[in-house]
């Protein structure tokens, strides 16, 4: 693999940071997306997410229900485990950017009336990661040190 794609992707300098930020904010990710794909959690299922999201404008609301919830879910996963941080992070910020633009930025900031700042939470958490990586307490660590050389 290029190493100069490999440094991108997988380096860090952060630390205990990037772990505090990681680990809470996948887990409440991936349940989110659970909720989405597969009903858990008190979800409505691919099924009911997308009946909503094209009730909403969000068209095809199944195939929106399914990148929405996979985007959550495994994007949440890969942030629990700093694997592809980086890029699950920016998926998930761009997720988070549509659900803040397309859902509840009629509805002000407070989550009271369905507003956005929950997601305007995840979306800077995410956008953090992207910029500072999973820090060195994350499997990129460990792709790192074995496709690309350990950093110094």
């Amino acid at each position: 693999m290029n190493s100069k794609i490999t440094q991108a992707l997988f380096n860090s300098n952060g630390g205990y940071a990037a772990l505090i930020l990681r680990v809470p904010v996948g887990l409440i990710l991936a349940a989110h997306g659970a909720q989405k794909l597969f009903g858990w959690f008190g979800g409505y299922g691919l099924e009911g997410t997308g009946q909503w999201m094209a009730s909403i404008g969000l068209e095809p609301g199944y195939l929106m229900a399914l990148m929405a919830g996979g985007a959550e879910f495994f994007g949440g996963l890969a942030l629990l485990l700093g694997l592809l941080t980086r890029p699950a992070a920016l998926v998930v910020a761009f997720a988070m950017l549509i659900a803040i633009f397309a859902v509840h930025i009629g509805n002000g900031l407070f989550m009271a009336n369905n507003g956005y700042e929950y997601a305007l939470t995840l979306f800077v958490v995410s956008s953090a990661l992207v910029v500072q990586g999973a820090g060195r307490f994350a499997l990129d660590k460990v792709l790192l040190e074995r496709f690309g050389g350990a950093s110094r």
